[in-house]
């Protein structure tokens, strides 16, 4: 156990309630001076993060190393218990220098297991008054000698040691091993391979809580929504009375109030802006071809022109082209029907949005009038309605899915298998990848496969889905991940009551000053972002694995200054956040009212004005089970659980330098004003915006 001529000594000298110190005391041959090194070790305080086995630690700096000891005390396994902080003083016969990185291995005790352990992060104190911090979290579930880097961050030409590029490069090939690519389907980005959750490495996988809770709320849905006897009643509706009092049985602030208004024009329009899909409207400069509305449809009381209106800046368009062609599912036996719908809306000089035209198809003909709100109340009710359904079909897979879960699990996979733990972009990143591979590798087995609940129950179907997606890829840009830009270029700037803009934008703001704060530390020129060959991997591999090598998407291909490298990370922490919060947590609240979010409907729009009525509505309206089962989703979609982290909090330590340090505490300081400000507003507000608010944005991608 240890050299020859050394001898253990096991010395009691404190406790703590906490914390609990001994000494290892290595005798050496007489005349022989000993310098000590105080080492704590700080096991993860997480279900079954304990170890029984024996733990064992070298040291190696720069002018040598410890001898491989074992970390014991009189109490045996109980230093190495959830959440324990345990300190031992090791002895060694002279200063071995700075600490480059500890050897870490545990062994089973005589008959005892193999077992797991999670240490979070070893300290050390050196002879000399120096404090070294060992970032660790991570399991270690077998009995090789496993590596550990010094806290500081290092970029891969700065990393000189012999051992520290051994250790590096050793950490990177098992990463390659643990997170492969894999193509789930064509034209889409690509996933991490794996076939089960069991199957993820543990640093990924949910939590207990985490798992616990999830899996509760997917399985007791209808039951805690109450709505477990309609879950298998493949019946239509047959009055408004029976759809509220399913609506009923849980009721938010948020989906009271979309019950109530759920049928207003202004309230259709407010949901482009500030629902859960504020990613379509644009400012509409010409009016599109295959969308004939006239002066006479749009402002038949003959007060404004649409020529008029374009060049001054109030009209405004949806288009759900991306939808077109999916052909539509078949549920309960009954075909459904999907839209792909032209909105146009006008701002009034009153400063509010409203919908002035329909289109339900993107051909234009006599089968497919341009509805008004002139039109009678279930003519204007129905397109709406239609548009609605699209909307929620548009939202789940092209502005939820795609553009903040599957694209996480692409910034997430490439940070693994290209960033060592001791990268800057590792330690800055890694908290906005927690959960995001186990739950979208449930949301692909759960959600989206051919046999679960978009195949199932919404209008797009299984085939659908995939076309939507593709869809969407042959579309997105960079510059469209970006808010600022995003919103410069659909031209919504000046658009009233806007608050994911004036929210979202703030947010960036804040992210962005700390990212580049964080990075232009590390990187004191363009040309040290250039030379840094682990980081030119991982926007290579996000731009081949996530945006499938397609150049007209503006992402880079490569990093040549810090600007841009300041830019696209500030784009990841704000996709995996605030974006997904954005476009996430809302669901329930606005689809919880069936008639203002159905997930598929079961007759045609009219192709005739003036034959609807209530009862059209209601033969149109998805069927019991199908609307329950969408009201389970939303909800399960929608609820945090209680380890949420929030956006700016960093439970586990990666950054140890002073800078940084002080970097986070700015951040999370303006993220508190941020807060501040938000909730003053909402308070001014009939209706709140809520979804930006910092104290509700999760960290990562992880519901």
């Amino acid at each position: 156990m240890f050299r020859r001529g050394c001898e253990v000594k096991v010395c009691k000298q404190t406790k703590q309630e906490q914390q609990h110190e001994f000494t290892l005391e290595i005798l050496h041959p007489l005349g022989e001076k000993k310098v000590n090194y105080e080492v704590t070790v700080y096991t993860g305080n997480l279900l079954n993060a304990y170890t029984l086995n024996n733990i064992y630690i070298k040291l190696v700096g720069t002018d040598g190393e410890s001898h491989h000891t074992w970390l014991i005390d009189f109490r045996g396994p109980i230093a190495f218990s959830n959440g324990a902080v345990s300190t031992f003083t090791l002895s060694c016969t002279k200063s071995i220098g700075k600490l480059i990185l500890i050897e870490l291995d545990k062994h089973p005790f005589f008959l005892t297991p193999q077992d797991t352990w999670f240490p979070a992060k070893v300290e050390v104190k050196s002879p000399e008054g120096q404090t070294f911090n060992f970032p660790i979290y991570c399991w270690i579930t077998d009995r090789e000698v496993h590596f550990y880097k010094e806290g500081k961050a290092l970029v891969v030409y700065q990393d000189n040691h012999p051992l520290g590029k051994y250790s590096r490069e050793k950490e990177l090939k098992k990463r390659e091993k643990d997170y492969q690519w894999h193509v789930y389907a064509q034209g889409i980005p690509h996933c991490m391979k794996a076939a089960n959750t069991e199957s993820l490495p543990l640093e990924v996988q949910f939590s207990f809580t985490k798992n616990t809770e999830f899996l509760f709320t997917a399985a007791q849905g209808l039951t805690e929504l109450k709505l477990s006897v309609q879950g298998g009643v493949t019946e239509k509706w047959t009055d408004m009375d029976s759809i509220y009092r399913a609506f009923s049985s849980k009721i938010t602030d948020i989906s009271d109030y979309v019950q109530k208004h759920w049928k207003e024009d202004e309230f259709f329009a407010y949901q482009f802006l500030n629902g859960v899909n504020p990613m379509l409207i644009q400012r509409c400069s010409v009016i599109p071809k295959n969308f004939p509305v006239t002066d006479s449809m749009v402002f038949p009381d003959g007060q404004h022109s649409l020529e008029e209106e374009l060049k001054n800046g109030n009209i405004y368009l949806c288009d759900y082209k991306i939808v077109d062609g999916v052909e539509a599912n078949t549920i309960n036996g009954k075909k459904q029907y999907l839209m792909a719908p032209l909105i146009l809306l006008h701002k009034t000089c009153d400063e509010k949005l409203m919908p002035v035209a329909i289109q339900l198809k993107q051909t234009p003909g006599e089968d497919n009038p341009i509805f008004l709100p002139t039109d009678s109340e279930y003519d204007w009710l129905m397109a709406k309605l239609f548009v609605r359904s699209a909307d929620f079909q548009f939202h789940q897979l092209s502005v939820h899915l795609l553009r903040t879960h599957l694209l996480a699990e692409v910034f997430a996979v490439s940070l693994l298998r290209n960033m060592p733990m001791v990268h800057p972009l590792y330690k800055l990143l890694i908290p906005h990848t927690r959960y995001t591979l186990q739950i979208n590798l449930m949301a692909r087995n759960l959600l989206i496969s051919e046999t679960v609940f978009f195949a199932k129950y919404s209008a797009c179907g299984g085939e659908g889905v995939s076309t939507i997606l593709r869809n969407t890829m042959e579309s997105m840009t960079y510059s469209s991940l970006c808010i600022p830009d995003d919103i410069a270029e659909r031209g919504l700037k000046d658009v009233p009551n806007y608050y994911y803009r004036d929210d979202g934008l703030q947010l960036w703001d804040i992210i962005h000053k700390f990212v580049h704060g964080i990075l232009s530390y590390y990187y004191k020129s363009d040309a040290d972002v250039k030379k840094d060959s682990e980081l030119q991997k991982w926007i290579s591999d996000i731009f081949v694995h996530g945006f499938l090598s397609n150049k007209k998407t503006g992402i880079p291909q490569g990093f040549t200054t810090v600007a841009a490298l300041v830019k696209f990370v500030t784009m990841v922490i704000f996709t995996c956040s605030v974006q997904h919060s954005a476009v996430n947590s809302g669901q329930f609240d606005y689809g919880a009212w069936m008639p203002n979010t159905p997930v598929s409907l079961q007759l045609p729009p009219p192709t005739t004005k003036g034959t609807t009525s209530e009862a059209t509505m209601l033969e149109t309206f998805p069927d019991v089970n199908v609307t329950v089962q969408g009201m389970s989703i939303m909800h399960l979609l929608s609820t945090q659980s209680s380890d949420f982290v929030p956006l700016g909090q960093y439970p586990d330590e990666h950054f140890f330098e002073e800078i940084p340090c002080k970097l986070i505490k700015r951040f999370q300081g303006d993220l508190e004003i941020q807060s501040v400000t938000i909730k003053v507003r909402n308070e001014l507000l009939d209706f709140p915006y809520t979804y930006m608010q910092p104290t509700v944005v999760e960290n990562s991608v992880a519901i």
